[in-house]
């Protein structure tokens, strides 16, 4: 997960999927400009189904040198051997989750609109901080709301990179590279584009590009 200084895309996988058909999806997507993280999304599902998600797709992902990362789950991660886990803050603690993946991967933790959580979260060795949601999304209705202003203190203030989620689109990310955001974390707003993933993904790189 290589945090230059250009904000970069971070792709969270659509909350249903079926994993072998997706896995051209998602080759399409990352072939068609950069993208810095891939994160597998699968909630209400057996663990079967997440192990067989991942086998199907970190493949796509790390043979073109993107990270793969798995939502919630520190124990599949490490088994299935993802980049790391993103954590939020009612799932594995911080530590344990370090603790079951080891240094060498990486350890996200939603910290929604909180300077707070986000202080914590990179005091006790986070390796990227996660703030949203900054607009209304479908796919995952926000119980918090953050506005542009939280991602310019944190760029300012702290080293360790900063991804904002929720509702992001071509249209509405702007603002938001303008703060200072490391990551974009999309989801609709890629998977759902009218043209196709790799179209978003080429429009989501010329507006960052455009402002960087």
């Amino acid at each position: 997960m290589n945090t230059d200084t250009r904000c970069r895309l971070y792709l969270i996988t659509p909350p249903q999927i079926e994993a072998d058909a997706f896995a051209g999806r998602l080759a399409a997507a990352l072939d068609a400009d950069d993208v810095g993280c891939v994160q597998l999304r699968l909630k209400d599902v057996s663990d079967d189904e997440i192990c067989r998600a991942a086998d199907a797709l970190r493949p796509v992902a790390q043979s073109r040198g993107v990270a793969f990362i798995m939502n919630d789950r520190p124990d599949l991660a490490a088994k299935t051997g993802c980049d790391g886990v993103h954590i939020g803050q009612e799932d594995t603690p911080y530590k344990d989750a370090r603790a079951q993946l080891g240094n060498d991967s990486i350890v996200g933790v939603t910290c929604k609109n909180s300077r707070h959580l986000a202080i914590i979260a990179a005091e006790q060795g986070a390796d990227y901080v996660a703030f949203g949601a900054f607009f209304q999304s479908q796919t995952k209705p926000p119980k918090n709301r953050a506005t542009p202003d939280l991602l310019e203190w944190w760029s300012h203030l702290m080293t360790v990179p900063c991804v904002a989620i929720g509702g992001i689109t071509v249209e509405n990310c702007a603002p938001l590279v303008r703060a200072g955001a490391n990551f974009l974390s999309v989801v609709s707003g890629v998977w759902d584009y009218p043209d196709g993933p790799g179209a978003a993904v080429k429009a989501f790189n010329k507006t960052i590009g455009d402002i960087a």
